[in-house]
């Protein structure tokens, strides 16, 4: 009982953090390992349990959706279903040990992302890069999405602002759609390949969901700046504890 309440509150904040802000799964990942679940189904499991978050914050920029430049829409979404597959492939053949490895850096480049985000967007505002260009960054975006997640919609953002987009909003509809598309397919790859332990996928489902109302209703009131180092911090500390366990 003492574990499920700890995954209850960790997804209900992480449903709240990725409603304001992002960062969700600093916190399910390590709460999933903490409760002892080996570290590929931990990250399986805890996407499993965001991607409800995701499809709601794609419904709540519905009327924000706009047209990439340079880009259609339906082929950037093709892209996330090719890279979000691979990704997830690519979780099925990574064993725990070599996982166990990767995931302190993975945590530590998502918060450096995160720290970053908001530096690198406006040095790309109004600069777009050639069409290859974007569509190489946005498949490797989906590949890592599938793969990881942590840190995705930061990373989208910034894809996205190689295609020289500047309108926030319309970024923010087009990374939620395309968030929602990549991890959805690749939770049907991990549901395939028996990565997801259900019982506390669907506890953490509802609880983030929960979460991520709670968060768009009340932690927006927040001081954005100190919710974004509260998250950076959150973020380093479990980079932190995860080399330790190396």
């Amino acid at each position: 009982m003492t574990e499920y309440l700890l995954l209850t509150l960790a997804a209900f904040a992480a449903g709240a953090l990725n409603a304001v802000a992002g960062g969700g799964s600093f916190l399910t990942l390590p709460a999933l390992i903490y409760c002892g679940v080996p570290p590929v189904m931990a990250n399986a499991t805890g996407t499993v349990a965001l991607l409800p978050g995701y499809a709601a914050s794609t419904w709540g920029f519905r009327q924000a959706l706009r047209e990439l430049k340079g880009l259609s829409l339906p082929r950037v979404l093709m892209l996330s279903v090719l890279g979000g597959s691979l990704g997830a492939g690519l979780l099925l053949v990574t064993d725990n040990r070599t996982f166990n490895q990767l995931m302190p850096w993975l945590l530590l480049a998502a918060t450096a992302l995160f720290a970053l985000a908001p530096r690198l967007l406006a040095s790309r505002q109004g600069r777009s890069a050639s069409p290859t260009v974007a569509l190489a960054a946005l498949t490797v975006v989906a590949i890592y999405g599938g793969y990881f997640n942590g840190g995705l919609g930061i990373l989208l953002l910034a894809a996205l602002s190689l295609l020289g987009h500047s309108n926030l909003n319309a970024m923010n509809g087009v990374k939620n759609l395309l968030s929602t598309v990549l991890t959805a397919i690749a939770v049907v790859i991990y549901a395939l390949g028996d990565l997801v332990l259900w019982p506390q996928a669907l506890l953490m489902m509802l609880a983030a969901t929960a979460g991520g109302y709670w968060g768009a209703r009340v932690a927006q009131r927040l001081p954005a700046g100190t919710l974004r180092l509260g998250i950076i911090a959150v973020g380093l500390a479990m980079s932190l504890i995860f080399f330790l366990r190396l």
